[in-house]
């Protein structure tokens, strides 16, 4: 939001004090921290006050500065006494920066890939209690936005600034080397967990991060960009976009972790991070119950590759039989009798590529209902996780004196299904539709352990209701949510709905303002770049308060938008609801116009009608984008995630030891659509030896070098639609062995295949064909591991980890 165009709250009282210090020069007081200002109503304490050395004991008698927009504070000059003899001497301990008295504890929630109207708080079809009692308890934001895609809206949502403004434009996958898309969060730009650590608060991260550049996610480090470099005590999560279910690349602090049971076992990785997130927080209760702590608990079992349990999923059997233009219908009538939306709110017209209900075969409708229910079963499921958390809370005593805030999504609902679901979604990515047959013969497996797929997009965009289109789409469906917040403390209008217009950045303001700390000025040496949101809380009281964020843009894949004043204006910039890939020039962009305060679901597009407006709102948006690092814009899905990044390594050979496990595809030699060698270097002492060399990938697309049966073996996986084989004839001698394997590529463009030959030391035991090769990506969560597989297995003939159990010296991969 532009600095120009808004208006943001004073934080605190008047500027000057009446004994000439202003509030920022308030004292730090010593073995006593008393806070200079309590928390109501919104007041912010910039500093705390040492007191009085005759009160505490302590030998000081004089106060000291402590400037809470400087973090961490200057040390604290010793103010003791110190004499020849301990007994004639008087101490003084260094004390640490305390959180205001009365401060609230924060559970910050966010969900992934939502439509606005899925919670059931917000007239949708999932069942969500949680949501709902906390929407019932505390007040529902109407009008809250996003940015279209994951990375840039947890960006924005951490650091209170524009996405772009940032480094996160897009993704970490697609980052290029441009201050707006490098996918990296710099120092000026300190994170709601910094700020809240060195004011005195418990900070942990739960779940997804997708914020780190990734040659950074390993090991190695650095780990600056990580969640425990970023302000956040405890981590345990993932870095990808979006993992599996049940078989998570899961991490804790810095240390890679396997998932402690298997899906037969009743593993899961929800439940899992909720039982985390509960000990950790009864952990900070029973050490040091006075300390404040926060939460950002980040789930993602409802993001493409959906899983969820199967008695979950069956709750919604044949609730959508009657098909997605109905369900919007319903949703809509829903949304008005809840006091969502105005009563004369018209639906959005749907993409006209996505056909309308009644035109399909009943294949294609048994197919999508299914996949709905899975959704459905997976958002309840998610859902009632969070409320085991809030449980947990509540028997603590704490539940009264915590700051809620649930925030559905972080975007629209994804399109990437397709038009008929998808049960890889990496068939999307590589640009391979999976048939409706194949998809109906698997549909008793959808959301289980073999499913890595997604619903279909018109199934998914009714979730946007009233609004159409959703991820990926600067539009009010791709960057929409539903937002509960619930402080009992605070918080009076139970059960209000806000209409004010507000945004992901204007959420670390309000937790700002609500704990009582001013936004910091300098963090960690670095001068901090000012926050760009408002803070939500004059709204806590008046629902009828004039909006505060009045101007915000946004902007993916060229697609462009601008927000100001209740009008809407922006362009798709070709995309026509599916796939990207017809974009135009950007000077033959179609634009819409929509005034939101009489047409919140953007249904009737004035920009015929009114061409001053557009134009008016079209240079708005090119100041923004100047101000905030938009440009350059960049159209071409395929040319970002193929894009030339920095690597953990350079060139195009590389070596790795055993050991080396969940390494990011993109931070390994690449060997899609080119001709390469994987060489294992082993010893085979007992003539026995067999497990896993290297593999990169998994159940999605990948390849894996391993001995197997006794037998050198190469298998090739792709995209799980067809998989190849080339195994030794002979066994894997006894002693010291080098095992390659070649690759020589078709070429003639990307994705062709090739011809495979295994040798072993230097002699040829096996060859075959691999006709078709993956073009982008292998997967979203399997990775890159040596001696081992961390992940899901390329191959169903092996389970992993199936370690090897001879001696690997290394591999190395080249590409030729």
């Amino acid at each position: 939001m532009s600095d120009d165009h808004s208006e943001k709250k004073p934080q605190g009282n008047s500027p000057q004090r009446s004994d000439g210090l202003s509030r920022r020069d308030l004292l730090l007081s010593g073995a006593s921290l008393l806070t200079a200002a309590t928390v109501s109503g919104g007041a912010v304490a910039t500093s705390v006050t040492r007191a009085s050395a005759q009160t505490e004991g302590t030998g000081v008698d004089a106060a000291t500065t402590f400037d809470r927009t400087v973090l961490p504070p200057p040390e604290v000059p010793f103010r003791g006494e110190i004499h020849q003899a301990y007994k004639d001497s008087k101490p003084d301990y260094p004390q640490s920066l305390k959180a205001p008295k009365g401060a609230p504890n924060v559970l910050l929630i966010m969900g992934d890939d939502i439509g606005y109207a899925h919670m059931s708080a917000f007239g949708g079809p999932a069942n969500t209690p949680v949501f709902d009692r906390l929407s019932a308890q505390g007040l529902r934001f109407s009008n809250f936005h996003t940015t279209p895609v994951c990375s840039a809206s947890r960006a924005a949502l951490l650091t209170g600034r524009n996405a772009h403004s940032v480094g996160m434009g897009f993704v970490p996958e697609g980052a290029v080397g441009f201050p707006g898309y490098n996918a990296t969060i710099q120092r000026s730009s300190a994170t709601v967990f910094e700020i809240l650590r060195q004011n005195g608060y418990g900070t942990a991260w739960i779940g997804k991060t997708h914020l780190t550049p990734l040659h950074e996610t390993s090991s190695a480090g650095p780990f600056d960009r990580w969640p425990i470099g970023m302000g956040a005590e405890y981590f345990y999560g993932f870095f990808g976009a979006g993992v599996s279910q049940w078989y998570p690349p899961l991490w804790e602090n810095t240390t890679p972790l396997r998932a402690q049971k298997t899906p037969e076992q009743g593993y899961h990785l929800e439940a899992d991070m909720a039982d985390r997130t509960i000990g950790w927080i009864e952990r900070q209760k029973s050490i040091y119950p006075e300390k404040p702590w926060m939460v950002y608990y980040a789930p993602n079992g409802h993001k493409p590759p959906v899983g969820v349990p199967r008695e979950w999923i069956d709750k919604y059997r044949g609730k959508f039989d009657d098909g997605y233009d109905q369900l919007r219908e319903r949703i809509l009538a829903r949304q008005k009798d809840l006091g969502i939306v105005a009563p004369d709110t018209k639906l959005a017209a749907m993409p006209a590529s996505l056909p309308a209900w009644d035109t399909l075969t009943d294949t294609d409708k048994k197919v999508g209902a299914r996949w709905m229910e899975v959704f459905c079963g997976s958002v309840e499921y998610t859902d009632f996780q969070i409320g085991r958390i809030i449980d947990a809370i509540a028997e603590t005593g704490d539940l009264d004196n915590t700051l809620i805030i649930y925030l559905a999504g972080d975007n629209g609902p994804t399109p990437e299904g397709g038009l008929h679901g998808t049960m890889n979604k990496l068939s999307t990515f590589n640009g391979v539709p999976e048939s409706l047959d194949d998809l109906a013969k698997q549909i008793d497996d959808f959301g289980g352990p073999n499913s890595h797929g997604s619903y279909p997009a018109a199934w998914a965009y009714a979730t946007s209701t009233p609004f159409t289109y959703g991820k990926e789409v600067a539009s009010g469906g791709g960057c929409s949510t539903s937002l509960a917040i619930s402080w009992p403390a605070r918080i009076k209008d139970l059960g209000g709905i806000r209409p004010q217009f507000h945004h992901l950045i204007d959420v670390l303001p309000t937790i700002l303002e609500c704990a009582g700390l001013p936004e910091p000025k300098r963090v960690d040496g670095a001068d901090q770049k000012p926050m760009q949101g408002v803070s939500m809380v004059y709204a806590f009281d008046d629902g009828a308060a004039a909006d505060r964020h009045t101007t915000q843009y946004f902007e993916l894949l060229g697609g462009r938008a601008i927000y100001h004043d209740g009008w809407w204006a922006g362009t798709r910039h070709g995309f026509d609801g599916l796939v990207h890939g017809h974009a135009v020039p950007y000077d033959q962009d179609v634009w819409e116009l929509y005034d939101m305060r009489s047409d919140f679901g953007q249904a009737n597009d004035l920009a015929e009608q009114n061409p001053e407006k557009l134009k008016e709102l079209q240079t708005l948006f090119d100041s923004e984008a100047r101000k905030y690092n938009v440009y350059p814009l960049a159209d071409d899905l395929t040319a970002l995630l193929t894009a030339e990044r920095p690597k953990l390594v350079a060139g195009n050979k590389a070596s790795y030891g055993p050991g080396t496990v969940r390494l990011p595809e993109d931070g390994v030699i690449n060997i899609k659509n080119r001709s390469f060698s994987v060489v294992a270097e082993v010893e085979n002492p007992d003539g026995n030896a067999e497990g896993v060399l290297v593999t990169l990938g998994g159940e999605t697309g990948g390849y894996a070098l391993l001995v197997q049966d006794g037998k050198p073996t190469f298998h090739y996986n792709f995209l799980g639609l067809e998989r190849y084989t080339i195994a030794s004839s002979q066994p894997l001698p006894a002693g010291s062995s080098t095992i390659s394997f070649d690759f020589a590529y078709d070429g003639g463009g990307m994705g062709k295949g090739g011809t495979g030959t295994l040798t072993v030391n230097g002699s040829k035991v096996g060859e075959g064909r691999i006709e078709k090769t993956q073009p982008v990506v292998f997967s979203t969560d399997d990775t890159f591991d040596v001696g081992e597989d961390w992940g899901t297995p390329v191959s169903p003939t092996y389970a992993p980890p199936f370690k090897f159990t001879g001696k690997l010296k290394k591999v190395t991969v080249e590409t030729k």
